[in-house]
């Protein structure tokens, strides 16, 4: 059976490659050679001229939100929009909840 594989963004790029999970630990982009930041593979990447989208993305990953696949319900929610995140990330400062808790609750309620 082949190894699993998993997606790995280069953000500068707005690139996604899928790779296979196990081996070195630090991958590099073929394009720009920098760092490829593991993010699961239930990842789905935005269109690569959708530039809100990947700063919406870039948000979540600095966050250290992930997309590992679940049980029978993928990944769960994950904000698209700049306005989505803008919303979660107000809530996380009212709250004092941690950013990455509040931007993957699909819900905004107190």
């Amino acid at each position: 059976m082949p190894p699993a594989k998993s997606s790995f963004v280069c953000l500068p790029c707005r690139a996604s490659y899928k790779q296979p999970g196990g081996g070195s630990p630090e991958r590099r982009c073929p394009r720009c050679a920098g760092a490829l930041i593991g993010v699961g593979a239930a990842f789905q990447p935005p269109r690569r001229r959708d530039t809100a989208a990947w700063r919406a993305l870039s948000v979540l990953l600095n966050a250290g939100v992930r997309f590992h696949m679940g049980c029978c319900t993928g990944s769960g929610y994950r904000p698209r929009t700049l306005r989505e995140v803008k919303e979660r990330m107000v809530l996380a400062k009212r709250t004092g909840e941690p950013y990455a808790g509040v931007l993957v609750r699909e819900h905004l309620y107190e």
